[in-house]
């Protein structure tokens, strides 16, 4: 199975299934010197892991990591950081009748088609239990702009659940309700609206936004390695997001010029410009309804931490390439 490294500069491979031993991963490109312990990774992990409200899938794992190389008296040394989170709380039991069949809309079927083989138990190599390690990636990235002086902030939030929708976001709110929403009023209707779907066995999708600030100026590379494509990549590789857009997105399409002209874009060419680049992804419902096992009634929760997670990987992944380009 090939496709399970992101990144140029920074690259980041994850290893591991749902319901295995353990998850993992490689990070390879960080430069050395940069202080870093489990303690500074811990936290992001906690924003993403299971079992934080009855919002999120009950299934509880503490995700505790473990660095296994690439650091050295408390610095990084250059070399491969391996990080490992083992899996405490899988019952595979509970998906031994998906052994035969595939639940709607997953990986389960495709994967099958095209390995001939698959791990039925929590999805497998599929499962969004993938994606803590992205995380625990993206808070060395993020340690690596800091380190580099960068002010840069990538701040997401629940945006849309349905009709319900966040019109003007207050980014101090989000961590002050179960939803991430940027507005705790519309964030008490969406929580409700979550579980009324959930007690009736159903799923509901989202849309997130995230803007990241003070990005750095020149970020992406001309023609195919824009900052908006790699974005775009990165966002679209996360479990179950169907969309992306940035800026206007959609919306330009039926715009005139001047109107379009008035949004502002923190990409011209695709290459980063200083001002703050707004994205946002549009997030599909669970689609493991009614066939056992233990998933998230809504995945915006625990997907905020995850978005901003890749973008920071993709910040720190063109940070590194600027580096490189403009050695004379």
């Amino acid at each position: 199975m090939a496709g399970n490294t992101f990144g140029q500069c920074f690259r980041v491979t994850t290893w591991g299934e749902s319901h295995g031993k353990a998850i993992g991963g490689v990070i390879d490109g960080c430069p050395s010197n940069i202080p870093l312990s489990e303690e500074d990774i811990q936290p992001a992990l906690d924003r993403r892991r299971p079992g934080q409200s009855d919002l999120t899938t009950t299934r509880n794992e503490t995700d505790q990591v473990e660095i296994l190389s690439g650091v050295f008296e408390g610095k990084t040394t250059g070399t491969p950081i391996s990080l490992i989170i083992y899996n405490k709380d899988h019952r595979s039991e509970d998906y031994d009748k998906l052994k035969n069949s595939h639940r709607p809309q997953h990986a389960d079927e495709v994967y099958e088609l095209k390995y001939g083989i698959r791990d039925h138990r929590g999805g497998g190599r599929a499962s969004a239990r993938e994606t803590a390690i992205r995380v625990a990636a993206a808070a060395i990235a993020q340690k690596i702009m800091t380190h580099g002086g960068h002010k840069t902030q990538v701040i997401a939030h629940t945006k849309q659940i349905q009709e319900l929708v966040v019109e003007r976001p207050d980014f101090k709110v989000i961590e002050q309700n179960n939803v991430r929403a940027a507005d705790l009023e519309i964030a008490k209707q969406m929580e409700a609206r979550i579980l009324g779907l959930k007690a009736q066995g159903n799923s509901v999708g989202a849309t997130l936004e995230c803007t990241i600030l003070e990005a750095p100026i020149g970020l992406g590379e001309p023609v195919f390695d824009k900052f908006k494509a790699d974005l775009a990549k990165a966002m679209l590789s996360i479990n179950a997001v169907l969309g992306f857009e940035y800026g206007a997105g959609f919306e330009a399409s039926q715009l005139t010029g001047s109107e379009n002209n008035e949004y502002e874009n923190g990409m011209y060419g695709g290459i980063t410009n200083g001002k703050p680049i707004t994205f946002r992804i549009a997030l599909k419902p669970t689609s493991s309804i009614d066939v056992g096992g233990r998933h998230d009634p809504c995945l915006a929760p625990r997907a905020v931490p995850i978005v901003e997670a890749m973008a920071w990987l993709v910040l720190a992944d063109h940070t590194l390439r600027n580096l490189t380009s403009q050695i004379k």
